[in-house]
């Protein structure tokens, strides 16, 4: 495997939209022109990128990078972490997930960020078991009716 993230660009933007994850998936996880449109509005806090492995486009990935978690409770709560997980339906189960959530942790290291969010949509199908496998913890928080995780990243 020859894994490696690149930007979203005029050239590969088509095939970014056209990923799909599992059927049963879809209700966990929005379709990568949802992701892109957020990340348009969002301006600089997010942080989208493709996944291949050589020449072949396996996924999609899009983190937020030093967000105001919640004012109200926490002025000073600035979080980082991963917003989006697309692995391509067919390429799962091969080992691109946990690359992408550790090349989100990466990214979060080289900007100074000592813990990793995720929030995933709980129940069979969603992705919380995946999430717990790589190390990260329940924080007892929702966002949106999804379960809130944490990662510490040990420098």
């Amino acid at each position: 495997m020859t894994l490696r993230l690149e930007k979203i660009t005029p050239e590969n933007v088509d095939a970014a939209l056209e990923l799909r994850v599992r059927p049963e998936q879809e209700k966990n996880v929005a379709p990568v022109a949802r992701s892109l449109a957020e990340a348009y509005a969002h301006g600089g806090v997010a942080w989208p990128r493709l996944v291949f492995d050589g020449d072949e486009l396996v996924g999609f990935l899009m983190a937020f990078i030093d967000i105001q978690w919640d004012p109200k409770k926490d002025p000073g709560d600035r979080r980082s972490g991963l917003w989006r997980l697309n692995i391509r339906a067919d390429a799962q189960g091969r080992g691109y997930g946990r690359f992408a959530v550790a090349a989100v942790a990466d990214e979060v290291r080289r900007r100074g960020g000592k813990r990793m969010y995720v929030s995933w949509e709980p129940g069979e199908d969603g992705p919380g078991a995946f999430y717990l496998k790589l190390g990260f913890r329940t924080t007892g928080e929702t966002s949106g009716g999804e379960t809130v995780g944490v990662l510490d990243l040990a420098d």
